[in-house]
């Protein structure tokens, strides 16, 4: 994103993120903590909401208002991660739910009363290909009986709501592939325990991931979203949200990286000179900023085509893999700046490290995205 474009959210989020500091992130990486406190602040002060029209108590601002937020919380050194979801997957139920559940749900979520923020899809067996998901849902009277399991579903501990996508009809039975998927709301705090068991996945990196168990799991009929069988099509457009999303938390995560690097270089002295007036470090880091500066460009395009409600897929595709390569970049070049302090847990730099790697692997991988634009866009034979 421009860093001109929504100043006041910016300033605002930036003073925001002052009292959580480095040290406050550091305690909740060595624990695998959540950052309650963090977005409990957040909440209260509304900008996790911003998505949410106003007419159900949210600030009703586009997507690129989001962005901006998302980006200075990483710039900051803060990480989005634990909260993000609760922006953009109420989506699912404000485009395509029903009345009811839109009023039943959205105000409570803009409140922050209701935590929505998990999002049910990835597979053990079923990946990148989602129309192999195998988790069932069979109707029996005014009820859905799941079962299946998910895997790497973060913050499944930590949110009242889930947005679950199971086959409500088999694959094979599907007139095409996408077919025959649902979308659930699925009650968490109902559910644990009634049919549905979490557990945490340790990681390199502090994300609350989870792995999900169906047993026997009902789901009331009134919880299905939109109609029965179309739930993948319902869900593409969280997926473009979300894509936008994490990459301008990449944009904030290279923009701290960047900051960091050109202070330390101008700073550090070695062998009677500041490190930075070297070609061997002030390079990579001007690099850097030059390929930071046309990847915000992209999620500002993205996040543009989004808000006028035109098709946006392979934007949102490309800005997240420019983004997360150039934050990637960033980061490399940041550590190789400080030398051994940039290992050094106190600077925060190594743990930003291990955080934005995690972007070129999810929410899609880059090689994903590189068979969408060779396929669809070039129009290349499909390899897979």
């Amino acid at each position: 994103m421009s860093e001109q474009s929504h100043p006041e959210i910016r300033e605002a989020v930036r003073k925001l993120c002052a009292g959580f500091p480095g040290e406050y992130w550091r305690a909740l990486d060595r624990d695998r903590t959540y950052p309650t406190e963090f977005v409990r602040t957040l909440t209260e002060a509304g900008f996790l909401s911003v998505l949410i029209p106003e007419a159900y108590g949210g600030s009703g601002l586009g997507l690129s208002a989001a962005t901006a937020v998302l980006e200075e919380i990483h710039r900051s050194g803060c990480n989005g991660g634990a909260c993000h979801a609760q922006m953009y997957t109420m989506g699912t139920v404000l485009k395509h739910g029903s009345a009811a559940q839109k009023e039943r749900y959205l105000p409570k979520i803009a409140t922050g009363e209701i935590r929505l923020q998990a999002f049910g899809v990835t597979e053990p067996t079923a990946g990148t290909d989602t129309t192999r998901i195998s988790t069932f849902a069979k109707r029996v009277g005014d009820k859905y009986v799941v079962n299946g399991q998910k895997i790497w579903i973060s913050r499944a501990e930590h949110s009242d709501l889930m947005v679950l996508l199971c086959r409500t009809t088999p694959r094979e039975d599907a007139a095409r592939p996408a077919d025959g998927m649902s979308v659930l709301l699925v009650d968490m705090r109902e559910a644990v325990g009634n049919g549905l068991t979490i557990r945490p996945i340790r990681t390199m990196l502090n994300h609350a991931t989870t792995e999900l168990f169906f047993d026997n799991l009902e789901v009331p009929v009134e919880n299905l979203v939109g109609e029965e069988g179309k739930g993948f099509r319902y869900i593409l457009d969280g997926m473009n949200a979300e894509r936008i999303l994490i990459a301008s938390e990449c944009i904030g995560d290279g923009r701290f990286f960047i900051d960091r690097s050109s202070a330390y270089a101008k700073d550090r002295s070695v062998f009677g000179r500041a490190i930075g007036e070297n070609q061997g470090v002030q390079f990579p880091i001007a690099r850097n900023y030059v390929q930071l500066s046309a990847a915000a460009l992209a999620v500002d395009h993205a996040a543009a085509l989004f808000e006028a409600g035109k098709p946006c897929g392979t934007e949102a595709n490309m800005a997240k893999m420019l983004a997360s390569e150039a934050s990637w970049a960033a980061a490399d070049t940041c550590i190789q700046t400080h030398g051994g302090f940039g290992f050094a847990e106190e600077y925060d730099i190594e743990r930003k490290f291990r955080e934005t790697r995690l972007y070129q692997v999810a929410p899609i991988s880059t090689n994903l995205i590189l068979s969408h634009v060779g396929t669809h866009v070039l129009g290349m034979p499909k390899s897979f």
